[in-house]
């Protein structure tokens, strides 16, 4: 398959590669909710005393993952609703690692449902997904490939050469950690570029792995094509049989040999703080429900009007007063600053320092540049007008316009027709949208409704079939 559609946002606020060990807090705060996970069943009750590691809660409907503590200390539960908090912090720091530390891993398969126990047990687990559908990935049912990706291309959340690091062993053993788990399927490795400094030194590094394949990022890195139904798709992974096809980003496979290695729990993240509102855009290692107000406190370009967004600008959500900690899925904050005076004629300046897909600005004559977003709409919303940026953008080759008219009407059906199922959630359609509609929202909520009320679409053409006839209505 060709990968088709993608395009770079080029935005202010970006982070270093720097990464900053953040100290522990008073007290942690830890959402019992995140993108994926709701960890429903607690283990735990108000007044515990409990060691770092130690279960709080579990997620019956994924495989009973779970919420590990990331520090001892005693559990508060009525203080912030929809968190645990713990106080009395004990969190000593990690151990050097032992000399006697093995480079590498024996392959040993006959271990793998003892290791999948472990994975599971230490919080690892959930950073494995089903490629397709973004669900934390059963444990039992074994994959018919694995995707690992280095590449994050959304603009303001971690990267993963940063992530990565100088972990170099690390990543090889959690690598060969995670081949014990398999049978005969590869593991197929994304690099942004295979002449870059981590792809060289990973590749020296795994010299003579044949059950490692690397692969390269298509199209010159175009957001999304780090998305992992796409790599999926592009790399011909899907199978007929609908074999699960499970993707792993670097952080997971790190926390994979830190589980299975050195037997410890995975309960710290790599995050980034980042866009146009932050004075240093900056990565940072922090703990599961590190305090928001602690982690933005003083790095602020202004103190009022910014809104924090949990996670990249095209996929995040806002972060409101119900969420008090850093979640357990969180890959970055996005600070953006709210305006509060309106631009007078705005609708007379000729967009000198504003970017546009569609070229009707000055800007289209200036060398390429960051643009400074906020999050003001600069105009206000309107209906469509049938322009076609949005199909000429999506990645997966669907129409969001006319799926978003025939969701306007509340023909489900229609919408199913034209493969809604397909969308991969990058947010691009939204994004470059001149009426500004919300239509990542609006296909992301339309895929659960049609889930639920239609199930799975009738028609069996591919997605080869679907992208051939959107490119054929194109040019119509």
């Amino acid at each position: 398959m060709k990968p088709r559609g993608g395009y770079n946002v080029n935005l202010i606020g970006n982070p270093s590669g720097s990464v900053e060990r953040l100290a522990p807090p008073e007290k942690l705060c830890i959402p019992l909710n995140s993108r994926r996970l709701k960890f429903s069943e607690l283990r735990v009750a108000d007044g515990d005393s409990v060691a770092i590691g130690q279960t709080l809660a579990v997620d019956p409907d994924n495989f009973s993952v779970p919420l590990p503590a990331p520090c001892g200390g005693t559990v508060r539960l009525s203080q912030i609703e929809g968190h645990i908090v713990i106080e009395d912090l004990n969190c000593p720091a990690d151990p050097t690692p032992d000399r006697e530390t093995p480079t590498h891993v024996a392959y040993d398969p006959g271990q793998a449902a003892e290791k999948r126990s472990k994975l599971i047990e230490l919080g690892a687990w959930q950073f494995v997904s089903d490629a397709r559908t973004h669900r934390v990935a059963d444990p039992e049912t074994a994959p018919s490939a694995v995707v690992i990706s280095t590449v994050h291309l959304e603009p303001f959340v971690a990267k993963g050469n940063v992530i990565c690091g100088d972990s170099i062993a690390e990543l090889v053993r959690g690598l060969e950690h995670l081949q014990s788990l398999l049978e005969y399927q590869a593991i197929h490795l994304v690099l942004p570029d295979m002449k870059r400094k981590l792809a060289l030194e990973i590749q020296e590094t795994i010299r003579g792995h044949a059950w490692l394949k690397l692969a390269e990022v298509p199209l010159q890195m175009r957001y999304p094509f780090d998305n992992p139904t796409l790599l999926a798709r592009h790399m011909g992974l899907f199978t007929e049989d609908a074999a699960p096809v499970w993707f792993i980003p670097v952080a997971g496979v790190i926390a994979f040999d830190r589980a299975l290695t050195l037997g410890r729990p995975c309960t710290n993240r790599i995050i980034s703080l980042a866009g146009p509102a932050i004075k240093e855009p900056t990565h940072m290692e922090v703990q599961i429900g590190y305090p928001i107000d602690k982690i933005v406190a003083g790095r602020l370009t202004r103190d009022d009007d910014v809104r924090v967004v949990n996670g990249g600008i095209l996929t995040g959500t806002e972060i409101t007063e119900d969420q008090a900690g850093i979640d357990t899925e969180c890959s970055g904050l996005t600070v953006l600053e709210t305006p509060t005076l309106r631009e007078m004629f705005g609708w007379l300046r000729p967009g000198g320092d504003r970017r546009s897909y569609s070229k009707c600005f000055t800007s289209t004559l200036r060398k390429p540049f960051a643009e400074n977003l906020s999050t003001s709409l600069r105009g206000e919303g309107r209906p469509c007008v049938a322009c076609g940026q949005c199909v000429s953008v999506c990645p997966a080759g669907i129409m969001p316009n006319a799926i978003h008219k025939y969701l306007f009407s509340d023909e489900l059906e229609q919408a199913q027709r034209l493969r809604t199922d397909l969308c991969v959630e990058c947010g691009l359609c939204s994004y470059i949208c001149p009426s500004k509609i919300d239509l990542y929202d609006e296909l992301v909520r339309a895929k659960v409704q049609i889930a639920e009320e239609l199930g799975e679409p009738e028609t069996e053409e591919s997605e080869e079939q679907v992208t051939e006839e959107t490119q054929q209505e194109d040019e119509a």
